[in-house]
């Protein structure tokens, strides 16, 4: 089958996606299930699941790294329940992949306020920001925002292709979703004397970061912060070593338990990402005006890691699966939540830590957990054998990307 076949709009979308689909009997079995549609007649949010549904095939294939800028998509609905996004208010992005925290918010917008014509424009032009440094990626982001609605095909490009970290660029946002690339360090390459290509550490040297280091997840954090208004939230995926890394890590952590109010944690599990070798985070935190006092006075947790397991195929994660947590953050209001941990009930998932707490700890890590691992003792709550092996290469795989980062130390 030929993509010319297909209805133009349809068409380009194709045609700038067809280079990133391994396996093309996919992309063909897609093609002729819309075939047998009326694609013009569609409504955007099914041109929009179609292609979202495109992209989701497309992360599957891990060994092209597509799977690195998909986040799942139950993950995204649950940050935003938890964000509840405003009408008339910017969303931002720095590092937005395919769009899908755009996408998780603008659902969340249309779904739950009756905006009026104004409000229903700004939302179209002049809500959500972002920056994409992959080239197709952003292609891919800018093609799934159009078809939600989102933007116009000739107007002025809402996804930068510069890389964010590298200045402050003015704007300021009221939110922040992100789910920042995983890996630990940012790299430069480069044509060595001899005309090969190395790969160098990329130090980002920005006066308004709190320690400079070439820790790619810790600069997105400062970033993150640096973007917000000082009435703005945040929502950002990080991995389990911007919890627990000295120096630089420390750093930021005081920092950011100093000048914002750090006021949830969501330990993720394993098993719910395309990259393997993933343990992940979200945390949740308001900037604040400058202040004396720090801002940060408790610190909720909501352990969904232990004694949890997911795979991405047999037991991927639902919305369904984090409902608990959502109930626990209490979107409406957050003054009013209740531990579910005690002394007489210590299985609970959901337990506060405050400041001073927190910063007895070595390196103020925020690695903290409390349940016991059933699987540590209790041989009849292993979990399936399929799970159990997915599980120890995510192990392996969270081992071997630790060695990486030595060896590129020593290199």
């Amino acid at each position: 089958m030929e993509l010319g076949k297909l209805p133009g709009m349809l068409g380009q979308i194709f045609t700038k996606a067809q280079n990133k689909i391994q396996d093309p009997a996919k992309l063909y079995r897609l093609i002729d299930m819309v075939n047998e549609t009326q694609w013009v007649t569609m409504g955007a949010d099914v041109k929009g699941d179609i292609y979202e549904g495109l992209l989701e095939r497309n992360a599957e294939d891990t060994k092209s790294g597509a799977g690195q800028y998909f986040t799942p998509r139950a993950l995204i609905k649950a940050m935003v329940a938890c964000i509840r996004p405003e009408p008339s208010k910017t969303i931002a992005d720095p590092a937005c992949g395919t769009g899908g925290f755009f996408l998780g918010a603008y659902d969340f917008l249309v779904a739950e306020h009756a905006m009026d014509k104004m409000q229903k424009a700004f939302l179209k032009r002049n809500t959500f920001y972002g920056n994409e440094i992959v080239a197709n990626t952003r292609r891919l982001a800018l093609m799934n925002m159009f078809l939600h609605n989102i933007g116009e095909i000739d107007g002025d490009s809402m996804i930068s292709s510069t890389d964010s970290l590298v200045a402050d660029s003015g704007r300021r946002f009221d939110y922040v979703l992100a789910n920042p690339p995983f890996g630990k360090k940012s790299t430069m390459s480069f044509t060595n004397e001899e005309g090969g290509q190395e790969k160098d550490e990329l130090t980002y040297n920005r006066q308004d970061f709190w320690a400079t280091t070439s820790n790619k997840q810790l600069n997105f954090v400062q970033h993150i912060r640096t973007m917000l208004k000082t009435t703005g939230k945040a929502a950002v995926v990080v991995p389990d070593n911007v919890l627990f890394e000295g120096g630089a890590g420390e750093t930021v952590r005081k920092k950011l338990l100093e000048t914002t109010n750090l006021h949830t944690i969501l330990r993720l599990p394993t098993g719910i990402f395309y990259a393997h070798g993933v343990k992940a985070n979200v945390l949740f935190f308001d900037n604040r005006e400058a202040n004396k006092e720090p801002w940060t006075k408790e610190v909720w947790y909501y352990d969904y890691r232990t004694n949890i397991h997911h795979t991405l195929k047999k037991k991927p994660l639902r919305f369904d699966d984090l409902q608990g947590f959502i109930t626990c953050y209490n979107p409406q209001n957050r003054h009013q939540r209740q531990e579910t941990w005690n002394e007489q009930n210590p299985e609970g998932r959901w337990r506060k830590y405050n400041f001073d707490q927190i910063m007895a700890r070595d390196k103020t890590s925020l690695d903290i957990f409390w349940i016991k691992d059933k699987s540590l003792s209790d041989l009849d709550s292993l979990p399936e054998p399929d799970e159990l092996v997915s599980e120890i290469i995510e192990n392996l795989e969270a081992g071997l990307n630790s060695f990486r980062d030595i060896a590129m130390k020593l290199e």
